[in-house]
């Protein structure tokens, strides 16, 4: 099996095991979110809500997560050249937009509770908060040790959504042996705020991340130096100009490149050099490439010269 062989058989099954999670977890979040919405109802509880509510929220984004890998998986058209894999990115960023507005509506409530702090069920809250903690715990290790958590961002979405709610669960259980314990009422929107928090810091990563995928900068994982010196290193190659790096679709990196070369290359030892340009940025997480070979004087009548020859793996 060749390496870039080897790539896809990996990215396929990664991409396997990410539905399997998805498709699992979304099962147990949505049958759960709705016994805490209840629950956090009746318990007059707003940290047991928000709770809820992120729950809510993740079942959504479980699901649209879902949703994205298998409407990514198909082919290629002439009108998207590059099929819809960059879908992924789209439901990732919604996921992050999303987490961020509620994350905002939640801080917003819980400043209110601050002033007007109501009564609260403390032992229903604890129950139930419990238990959601449990059910986060079980997802959140089902994600990470099934799932590609890290690198694809759609997974790292819908993986932040279900951090949140379990943070939310601690926020709720330690707001409610605090009523519990001391009729410290204020714990409840406190604990939100927390939470709050550290979901709004999540969530902008997640969007700026996103937006810099849509926006075709250069990821986070490459070296453009690094990049262009290795094709640079070539005896062959005099220069290098008008090079882009950018991320198609989470770990799918494309690299561009004009490459001015000897006027006395023949087509074989062009083609050659391409090969090992290729080897050498696969070992770099490079996996798409189109480098356009030239001569100093872009000479395009040249028969020895492949000046458009290029190599797209």
């Amino acid at each position: 099996m060749s390496h870039s062989e080897h790539e896809r058989h990996h990215h396929h099954h990664v991409h396997t095991d990410n539905k399997r999670v998805l498709a699992f977890s979304f099962a147990i979040i949505t049958a759960f979110m709705i016994v805490e919405l209840i629950g956090g109802y009746f318990a007059n509880s707003l940290a047991l809500l928000s709770d809820g509510v992120h729950m809510l929220s993740d079942a959504f984004s479980l699901g649209l997560a879902l949703f994205a890998f298998k409407y990514g998986e198909r082919n290629a058209t002439t009108e998207m050249t590059f099929g819809y894999k960059r879908f992924e990115i789209l439901a990732a960023l919604f996921n992050g937009v999303l987490l961020f507005v509620i994350s905002i509506g939640i801080l917003i409530e819980a400043i209110r509770r601050i002033a007007q702090p109501p009564e609260v069920m403390s032992t229903e809250m604890l129950i139930i908060s419990v238990i959601g903690l449990i059910i986060n715990i079980i997802v959140a290790w089902l994600m990470m040790r099934g799932g590609d958590t890290h690198h694809n961002i759609n997974m790292r979405g819908a993986f932040l959504h279900v951090l949140g709610d379990l943070l939310g669960s601690v926020g709720a259980i330690a707001a409610a042996i605090l009523i519990w314990l001391f009729n410290f009422t204020l714990a409840d929107p406190i604990a939100s705020m927390l939470v709050s928090v550290l979901l709004l810091r999540s969530s902008y990563g997640l969007i700026k991340d996103s937006l810099t995928i849509l926006m075709e900068g250069t990821p986070k994982d490459i070296n453009i130096d690094e990049v262009v010196n290795t094709v640079l290193e070539e005896n062959e190659i005099e220069n290098v100009h008008d090079c882009h790096v950018w991320t198609i679709s989470n770990d799918l990196n494309a690299f561009s490149c004009h490459a001015v070369v000897q006027d006395t290359m023949t087509i074989e030892e062009c083609e050659q050099l391409l090969h090992r340009i290729e080897m050498r940025l696969n070992d770099l997480n490079i996996h798409h490439m189109t480098i356009q070979l030239e001569s100093k004087n872009n000479n395009h009548s040249s028969k020895t010269l492949c000046e458009h020859l290029s190599i797209a793996h």
